[in-house]
């Protein structure tokens, strides 16, 4: 029996053998490749010229935090930042709504299921087109007042200027690490309060917050040289409205195949023990649906970090108000014809993509572990 494990194991490994040399060169390999671009300057002119490209080391990226010439770049990095939490938020919500009326046995359950899932069929590109149309400030939604005699709508959507929540970009380090540590804290709160009780815990909460407070508001070195206003821009409404429609319905299906997994008796047993409607889906229902919950949020906030063409086709490219890293990083390498630099900005969108990626996955192999 441990011989025939070993040749099973063996003929496993030499299966997978071609996809993991394949994997490894044109996934890793050119992951690898980029990263050594992005630490030089090479660009299209050295190549013609045939003279090799210089090692940088770190300057590109550190012209894209903090140089004068790159703000556009960090209004992509803000805006994505303000898209990906509006994004995940409203197809959660609005997913989890749908899939809860669906539940409920509805007369033409599989009409209105296909209905929700059909804008799943559509490239971006489509939805881009589409909503570009009913977003037109002229001649799209703002016109439907006037087909009750209500004056037109002025709101201007995709072209706004206007931008809410402002902050100064020298302070982002400070506000990163503030926002890092909260996390940390209510996560060591929560277990602490289990063991010593919330009362000692949110002291000690406390007195921690105040003393990081009084130490990161005197720390000048932690903040960006470069004064910069930026914010939510309010164009991205427009950009959250299409990629959200289109999403939801995704959402959706993964919250009904959940509600359809969750057995009636553990429902009836809940409301046998006093549990009003509401109470079943917070105390039953919710907890249990909290691993889809986690897969969405991963899935869509991997969608939306590498988003490109609804924006490109809304925006055109030039609209700074919905920019987004993927087409700054495209007209940097294809048209500004800067190797390096569009490499760098290529590998802040892959630690992005990453900093969402890995805590699904070490939390997957946890649970692997633990079932095992």
């Amino acid at each position: 029996m441990i011989g025939q494990s070993r040749r099973d194991r063996l003929i496993a490994f030499f299966m997978l053998l071609p996809s993991l040399i394949l994997l490894g060169i044109f996934v890793y390999g050119f992951i690898g490749s980029t990263l050594a671009t992005s630490l030089t300057d090479s660009s299209a002119m050295q190549r013609l010229v045939g003279t090799p490209a210089n090692n940088v080391g770190l300057k590109n990226y550190n012209d894209l935090f903090t140089g004068l010439l790159d703000s556009r770049f960090r209004t992509d990095v803000v805006n994505t930042v303000f898209f990906t939490a509006m994004f995940i938020g409203v197809c959660l919500a609005i997913g989890m709504l749908l899939a809860i009326l669906l539940d409920q046995k509805i007369r033409g359950e599989a009409v209105f299921r296909t209905i929700f899932l059909f804008p799943m069929a559509l490239s971006f590109v489509v939805t881009g087109v589409v909503w570009k149309w009913l977003f037109n400030p002229d001649a799209g939604i703002n016109v439907l007042p006037t087909v009750v005699g209500l004056p037109k709508g002025t709101f201007r959507w995709f072209i706004s200027e206007d931008q809410w929540l402002q902050f100064n970009w020298q302070d982002l380090p400070v506000i990163v690490v503030y926002v890092v540590l909260a996390i940390v804290l209510i996560w060591a709160l929560l277990r602490w309060s289990r063991t010593r009780g919330t009362a000692p815990a949110l002291v000690a909460a406390g007195t921690i917050l105040v003393s990081l407070y009084l130490t990161l508001g005197n720390a000048s070195a932690l903040r960006f040289p470069n004064y910069e206003v930026k914010g939510f821009n309010v164009a991205l409404i427009a950009i959250v409205v299409a990629a959200g429609w289109q999403m939801v319905g995704y959402t959706m299906a993964m919250y009904l195949a959940g509600l359809r997994g969750i057995s009636e008796e553990l429902r009836e047993a809940a409301r046998v023990d006093g549990c009003t409607e509401f109470g079943v889906y917070r105390y039953v229902v919710f907890p249990l649906l909290a691993p889809i919950t986690l897969s969405a949020m991963i899935i869509l906030g991997h969608i939306s970090l590498k988003i490109f063409d609804l924006v490109y086709v809304m925006g055109g490219g030039d609209n700074l108000y919905i920019d987004m890293p993927g087409l700054n990083m495209f007209f940097e390498t294809f048209r500004g014809q800067q190797f390096g630099r569009g490499a760098a900005i290529a590998m802040v969108m892959l630690i992005m993509v990453a900093v969402v990626i890995i805590p699904y996955l070490v939390s997957s192999l946890r649970s692997q572990e633990k079932n095992a």
